[in-house]
């Protein structure tokens, strides 16, 4: 098949988002030359890859298979131009990091200040809903480096903390539960529980902690975003278990407090990670020791979700 790299990446945009004029606008193209493109690749082929739907496009089961390996040889190239900059120890070009949902609390604002020190790298962010969704983007080679929790034992990776990152369980304002210090495991087991979905590395966290102290939560609802969460717990509906660095702000404004409750919080560790096998740009290379030399410090610092924001909220004059 003779297809260029190029119409391997308009293929590509236009199976994530169906339609072609959004991929027209993004890549800088008219409509007519995204659907030749598409067009050129199926005349290869020699089948067809996307059905059309009015103006919007889903992949054909030949298109599926197809887009497979064209995110494979698209990755390869992006390794093949990581090694030759290497080679020229220039720090530029295009920088994909991918992280979890409960990270977009304070990557961005880290990624702001390493952009300062390297103007020259363009940063795009691919922010997965949960870890197994980071994981399928690591094993496709989508991400440069992920930000996350626990690195997958699936995979091949190369996996270094750089921050604490802990979890705690939290309340609404003039919850019971607020007035018992050092509330044992077992007082939460007669509140109902709003939770994240399976695949979810801090729902896992919270699972190992309750089979640890023997206790079952009661669950009363499962919800896919810490967003969704934090608003239904300030509207009185349960109590939660999440990461502290996703309510910094609440914490600040008193929509939410923490639970003094034995064994908490909940230690965990931000890692960054990329696959074993995969050479990292220069770029990848800086932002991997920017954030192993930085990014305690930062989340250790003064911002909402802090130390000092934590001892805030479990503070009696709350």
């Amino acid at each position: 098949m003779n297809i260029t790299f190029r119409q391997l990446r308009v293929f590509v945009e236009v199976a994530r988002t169906g339609n072609m004029t959004r991929v027209a606008e993004a890549l800088h193209l008219t409509p007519p030359a995204v659907s030749m493109q598409v067009k050129e690749i199926e005349s290869q082929v020699g089948l067809p890859l996307f059905d059309r739907q009015g103006r919007s496009v889903v992949l054909s089961t030949a298109g599926e298979y197809f887009l497979v390996h064209a995110k494979k040889l698209l990755a390869a190239l992006k390794e093949a131009d990581d090694a030759m900059a290497r080679l020229k120890r220039v720090e530029r070009g295009l920088l994909t990091v991918g992280m979890v949902s409960t990270a977009k609390y304070f990557v961005p604002h880290l990624l702001a200040r390493f952009h300062e020190e390297h103007p020259g790298v363009e940063v795009k962010l691919r922010l997965a809903n949960n870890r197994d969704q980071l994981v399928a983007l690591m094993s496709a080679g989508e991400v440069d480096l992920a930000i996350m929790g626990r690195p997958p034992k699936e995979l091949a990776t190369r996996a270094e903390p750089f921050a604490a990152h802990p979890h705690v369980f939290v309340a609404p304002p003039g919850h019971p539960l607020l007035a018992t210090p050092h509330a044992p495991a077992e007082a939460l087991a007669r509140h109902p529980f709003i939770v994240r979905e399976d695949g979810s590395g801090t729902r896992a966290a919270m699972e190992r902690w309750f089979a640890e102290h023997r206790v079952t939560p009661s669950i009363a609802m499962e919800l896919p975003s810490n967003e969704t969460i934090k608003q239904a717990v300030i509207a009185g509906m349960g109590l939660t278990f999440l990461s502290q660095h996703t309510i910094g702000l609440e914490l600040k404004t008193g929509m939410l407090a923490v639970l003094d409750i034995v064994h908490t919080p909940v230690v965990r560790t931000w890692n960054v990670v990329h696959l074993g096998a995969r050479v990292l740009s220069p770029a990848a290379e800086a932002f991997r020791y920017f954030l192993i030399e930085q990014g305690e410090a930062f989340l250790n610092g003064p911002a909402p979700g802090s130390g000092a924001a934590l001892a805030a909220a479990r503070s009696p004059t709350r």
